[in-house]
């Protein structure tokens, strides 16, 4: 099966994650899987699970409380947004296989650009020598997940210095820009889409519009 891409540009958070979830109610067996490329205004968002206290201090940035797993993380301008609204069921896979799936596709990517990188079974997403590059956060619901990945490209990362970064004190993170790879996020979204593609045995693509205004295709 193909796999479905929507190029969302940049987009309101909650506006983002009420149509995923409206996608997600609504699917049928037949609907594609899909994924929705995102850059987000500044936003934190909180996990379902999340603690207040991994917030450091008052922001101008808001934050959100959303039903991902997960604890606090800040999206922003320069990351790069990768939402998985796959059927799991269908694609025979559990959340776990689902991480690491994800995780591989980054790896896979940054090592594009010649870097190393490693995922930790303790602290799901992907570290480039113990600092964060991207994290990850999910929800299934009716067999099918939503939400997904966040990758570091060349966002400003000082927004990270106000929260525990996915609820560990102290966990540094990075970019691409931070490490000295000249990248943007459209780029760097062609070899992950690839990689993604590869890792979940889709057999291509399937690129749909925008639509304005924001419904689930």
């Amino acid at each position: 099966m193909k796999l479905n891409l929507l190029d969302l540009g940049r987009r309101d958070y909650r506006e983002t994650w009420e149509a995923m979830r409206a996608h997600t109610d609504t699917r049928g067996p037949g609907t594609e899987d899909a994924l929705w490329l995102v850059e987000h205004a500044p936003v934190y968002t909180l996990g379902r699970n999340g603690d207040p206290a991994h917030i450091l201090g008052a922001s101008a940035i808001p934050v959100v409380e959303s039903d991902r797993g997960g604890q606090v993380t800040y999206h922003g301008p320069g990351q790069l947004v990768v939402y998985t609204l796959f059927d799991l069921s269908r694609l025979g896979i559990g959340v776990r296989t689902l991480v690491s799936g994800l995780e591989n596709a980054v790896i896979r990517t940054l090592a594009w650009y010649g870097i190393q990188s490693e995922a930790r079974r303790d602290a799901p997403g992907v570290y480039v020598d113990g600092r964060k590059i991207a994290s990850l956060g999910l929800r299934v619901r009716r067999g099918c997940s939503y939400h997904g990945l966040a990758l570091n490209v060349d966002a400003g990362l000082a927004p990270f210095a106000a929260i525990n970064p996915c609820g560990y004190p102290g966990l540094q993170v990075t970019s691409l820009a931070d490490l000295a790879v000249p990248v943007r996020v459209h780029e760097v979204a062609i070899p992950l889409i690839g990689a993604i593609v590869q890792e979940f045995g889709f057999t291509g693509v399937s690129r749909a519009a925008p639509i304005t205004p924001f419904e689930p295709s």
